[in-house]
């Protein structure tokens, strides 16, 4: 009696799938893939798509935000603001990025009646958009505030902040704006990125010195990947605080600023090794 094969062959190349999320080695049933796997790729792509198009709870988001932990609150004493793009639904937003950079008629009245406009501009404005993934705001923002404001709060340098902005419907370029009428010397977005078939809670944080509208992504400097199967929110919270420091340093941002955070790290390691 001849040994019957394998229904599924499996490939060799699997065991190289503990160490990434893309999707190799998943092996064959005759020409085609395993049920399982076709099974689970149907479901990445359906979160993905769901990622796009699932409204931002923004009263629940607004409701966190005013719960921040103690260290932030005497550097946020404003409540946050909720402002929207020009892009007035969803179907806008995706086929009209243009709108969903600027910010709407209302939304600039709204900013202008904050008063925040004079001639003392403030060290940082931060800018909530939901962006291509509101799943990954809802789930990442506030961990990542509460550590950015705990590590702006033990830095030797003080912090003046604008009031914290949550925008519907916004894209990047939207911060320019927002930072520009805040009068904030310094702007950083933070938004939900577009999702992967392995990524579909993904935050991104974009950093702009001098924002004002009209900037191109050539004068930002971008951290991107941030949740917890990627980078968490303490380290992109140090590599955040290294350009902030240095933005404000050099007063630049974009192409001619480097994220040499890494090299921070290592130089330190050596001389604690040395020390040791």
């Amino acid at each position: 009696m001849t040994e019957r094969k394998p229904v599924v062959i499996e490939n060799p190349w699997r065991r190289l799938s503990a160490w990434t999320d893309a999707r190799i080695g998943l092996g064959r049933a005759g020409v085609s893939l395993p049920t399982l796997e076709m099974l689970a790729f149907q479901l990445a792509h359906a979160q993905a798509r769901d990622a796009v198009h699932l409204p931002l709870d923004t009263a629940a988001l607004m409701a966190q935000l005013g719960d921040l932990s103690e260290p932030g609150k005497s550097l946020l004493p404003h409540e946050p603001v909720h402002l929207h793009s020009q892009a007035d639904d969803r179907v806008t937003y995706l086929q009209r990025p243009d709108l969903g950079r600027r910010l709407s008629a209302q939304s600039c009245e709204k900013l202008d009646r904050l008063g925040h406009t004079g001639d003392s501009p403030v060290d940082l404005a931060l800018v909530i958009a939901d962006g291509l993934s509101s799943f990954g705001v809802q789930q990442n923002a506030l961990g990542l505030l509460d550590a950015l404001l705990t590590d702006l709060e033990a830095d030797d340098q003080t912090w003046e902040l604008a009031p914290l902005i949550v925008v519907s419907q916004g894209r990047v370029g939207i911060g320019d704006d927002v930072g520009h009428r805040l009068n904030a010397r310094c702007v950083v977005v933070l938004i939900g990125e577009r999702p992967g078939l392995s990524s579909p809670d993904s935050l991104g944080l974009y950093l702009t010195w001098a924002p004002e509208p009209g900037l191109t992504d050539a004068s930002r400097n971008c951290i991107s990947n941030i949740r917890p199967a990627g980078l968490s929110w303490a380290e992109a919270s140090r590599r955040l605080m290294y350009l902030l420091k240095e933005a404000r340093r050099q007063q630049v941002s974009g192409v001619p600023l480097k994220d040499r955070s890494e090299e921070t790290v290592i130089d330190q390691g050596i001389g604690n090794f040395l020390l040791g």
